[in-house]
């Protein structure tokens, strides 16, 4: 007897041209108004993939009949279900070492001060996945207060758009991938095993954290939650970099406006914008930035460099140049094969089987490997790169310069990616564009010796890039 799933898979036709399918762009419309899920609005495929298994699931025949079925007496359980595909989880506990090092050092310290006399913390973790950065901020404050944590209100609100994650969240039960920066002392203090490669947090820290569903866009809505307000602390990170950069500028004030006078707001590590400086208060922190509600007393800061904060995220054995008494991070274990995704290979190793497929004319196979890829680590810019590239050799122009423009809102120095944004808009009749992208590739290859190897530049050097570009420029009559 054949599985459900490829029993059930001839009454689910796949359109032909799933951009010119109308069902299927009604649905991905919907989508992205329901969720502010941008990142789907050039992933066709990605969202039909998803869209699949709930066909699947549900067994409706088409994309117009799960429509139905969406906007049925059932609608809102079957979105809730449809938000769990579409929505990426992966997170670890103590994650972006930097920013927890001004937790530890700077943000949670003056939060104790100024609560001293009422004693009453009130955190939200908007976007929080399966519960690892609640949780460790709930570790860190019980090792800050120690006996004193039960004269204290502590409140940690954990909030996210995809129920199954929540669901996982509750039951504080993490496997060795999400406790990858914490040292066996520390998981062995913190959590009890309760199966092979399963550890739970303890009672005492999952007291800490409560749990509830939401949708970030509520916020933008003409009812917002009333009951998210006068936040000491709000962490929104690695949650905007999926939302329209108009959507993320009114997020961010709308956060902004959710916290205490007093409190604190940070973003994931390349979602910082020079932008938020005028809705917002910029604080430099060592490593990082955080922003506060504007107060005219506090002495101004400049806003953070887009180059500065646009690099992928830092990986967790930099929680070792931390020390501190309070919270004593491990380097990386060794990883133990486990079944996915405990044992997501890293970004290097998913660029390089995209690159190798390509290599191969498997353009097809090279586009859904990115697509795996992308899932998992969604901040890699060198993945954008390769994403734009097999989408350019897909004949998908459109797609592909949105994926450069990725690649480089993730690092503003990517010269290959300045490089190939240039030779596509040239190849789209953009020469303007094209002359600045390929002149500002050539710039940040002319600040290493000619001789240097790019990165993912298929053994090409700075010195070979800059004569290709001197050579295009030249060939562009009026743009030089």
């Amino acid at each position: 007897m054949k599985p459900l799933r490829a029993a059930l898979r001839p009454l689910i036709p796949r359109p032909l041209a799933l951009a010119a399918d109308e069902p299927f762009q009604r649905l991905k419309r919907a989508v992205i108004a329901r969720t502010g899920h941008h990142y789907y609005a050039d992933k066709d495929e990605v969202l039909w993939d998803r869209v699949q298994r709930r066909l699947l699931a549900t067994r409706d025949r088409d994309v117009g009949a799960y429509l139905k079925r969406l906007a049925g007496d059932d609608g809102e359980q079957e979105w809730a279900a449809l938000e769990t595909e579409i929505t990426i989880g992966e997170t670890f506990f103590f994650r972006y070492a930097e920013q927890f090092t001004a937790l530890r050092s700077t943000i949670l310290p003056d939060i104790l001060e100024r609560r001293a006399q009422d004693k009453r913390i009130r955190i939200w973790s908007a976007g929080c996945a399966t519960g690892a950065e609640p949780y460790s901020i709930a570790i860190l404050l019980s090792q800050m207060l120690g006996e004193a944590l039960a004269d204290w209100r502590i409140s940690i609100l954990g909030g996210d758009i995809n129920a199954a994650f929540l669901e996982t969240a509750r039951k504080g039960q993490f496997g060795r991938w999400a406790l990858r920066a914490v040292s066996d002392a520390d998981r062995d203090q913190w959590f009890t095993e309760t199966a092979r490669n399963t550890w739970t947090l303890k009672s005492a820290y999952r007291g800490l954290v409560r749990f509830e569903r939401q949708n970030l866009l509520d916020l933008l809505g003409p009812a917002p939650p009333l009951e998210l307000t006068e936040f000491d602390l709000i962490l929104c990170r690695n949650v905007l970099i999926y939302f329209h950069h108009e959507v993320v500028e009114q997020l961010v004030g709308a956060l902004g406006g959710r916290l205490a006078p007093d409190g604190w707001l940070l973003l994931g590590h390349a979602e910082p914008n020079p932008a938020f400086g005028k809705l917002l208060d910029v604080t430099q922190l060592p490593g990082t930035v955080a922003y506060r509600p504007p107060d005219p007393e506090r002495p101004a800061q400049s806003g953070p460099s887009f180059e500065a904060f646009a690099a992928p995220e830092p990986e967790p054995q930099h929680l070792a140049e931390a020390p501190s008494p309070l919270w004593r991070p491990a380097p990386i274990p060794t990883p133990v094969p486990t079944s996915a995704p405990l044992g997501a290979p890293p970004a290097a190793d998913l660029v390089e089987t995209v690159r190798r497929l390509a290599d191969a004319g498997d353009y097809a196979a090279a586009e859904a490997a990115c697509r795996q890829a992308l899932a998992v680590a969604p901040e890699d810019p060198a993945l954008h790169l390769h994403d734009g590239l097999v989408l350019r050799a897909l004949g998908r122009p459109a797609a592909a310069e949105a994926a450069f423009k990725r690649a480089l809102y993730l690092d503003r120095g990517f010269a290959l990616a300045h490089y190939h944004l240039g030779l596509l808009l040239l190849d789209r009749g953009r020469t303007k564009a094209a002359a600045r992208s390929l002149k500002t590739a050539a710039q940040i290859a002319g600040t290493v010796p000619p001789e240097t190897r790019l990165p993912h530049g298929a053994g090409l050097d700075a010195g070979q890039l800059r004569k290709s570009v001197r050579l295009l420029l030249q060939s562009l009559v009026g743009v030089q």
